[in-house]
């Protein structure tokens, strides 16, 4: 059974002058269970609405939303799906400990629980000695570790990622693939990210959805059949970008 299922998802919104705008049309999209999925295509095809309606922060116009076989409007466990936005969205007042236990204060663990969790997160990131360190403090690496960090602290079963490494060098950028590839073997969370970058997604996703411009489509579902780490300088990796870049 699919972690996420999305059948037939289609969206509009409107314009202040009243004129409508078809942002998806008939969007159907499955998600396996511990898969990496990215969702590419060009500026404007609607990828962060799809991410956004299977989120439930947006309501789909037709078709439906699938979470564990449950459709989204009776779905219970939200709790178990978080999101990684473009910005980091950490808190300036509050320490990199303190931005990590955020999202736990709403829960039922006890402040001795909640430290516990929050320490093992941040050892998680690797950002244990940044514990009581601010955001301005921080370099972007760092501070998207601790956005990262806070969106693992819930222990979610799905992760959503809104081009949360689209900001960051190229250097940074890769030890970030390089360490959600890892954290999302060793908490076999599913994870579903927004790209327009191609390298980016044959580097991190087991399955690329291709989206149509306006309205989005998916014009193409691309398994990659590559083992990780994958070497961006192998002919294998070079072939797979190649015929996504086609594809686009």
């Amino acid at each position: 059974m699919s972690v996420v299922a999305l059948q037939s998802v289609s969206k509009c919104f409107f314009r202040r002058d009243g004129e409508q705008l078809e942002v998806l049309r008939n969007i159907d999209l499955d998600v396996p269970e511990r898969s990496i999925v990215a969702l590419l295509g060009a500026s404007g095809c609607g990828k962060s609405t799809l991410l956004n309606i299977i989120a439930g922060l947006v309501e789909p116009d037709h078709g439906r939303v699938l979470l564990n076989g449950t459709p989204s409007a009776a779905f219970k466990d939200w709790r178990s799906m978080t999101y990684m936005f473009q910005e980091d969205r950490l808190l300036p007042w509050r320490t990199a400990a303190q931005n990590v236990a955020f999202g736990l204060e709403a829960t039922k663990l006890s402040r001795a629980e909640r430290r516990v969790r929050v320490a093992e997160t941040l050892d998680l990131v690797g950002l244990s000695q940044f514990a009581n360190v601010y955001p301005y403090e921080l370099s972007g690496g760092m501070r998207s570790r601790v956005a990262l960090a806070r969106s693992l602290a819930t222990e979610p079963s799905i992760l959503l990622m809104d081009e949360p490494f689209s900001k960051l060098d190229p250097s940074i950028r890769a030890q970030m693939h390089a360490e959600v590839l890892r954290i999302a073997a060793l908490r076999k969370v599913t994870i579903i990210f927004v790209t327009h970058d191609v390298e980016e997604a044959v580097v991190l996703a087991d399955k690329v959805v291709v989206l149509h411009p306006r309205p989005g489509r998916v014009r193409e579902t691309i398994s990659v059949p590559l083992a990780y780490p994958r070497d961006p300088l192998a002919t294998a990796f070079t072939d797979q970008v190649r015929h996504l870049r086609r594809i686009l």
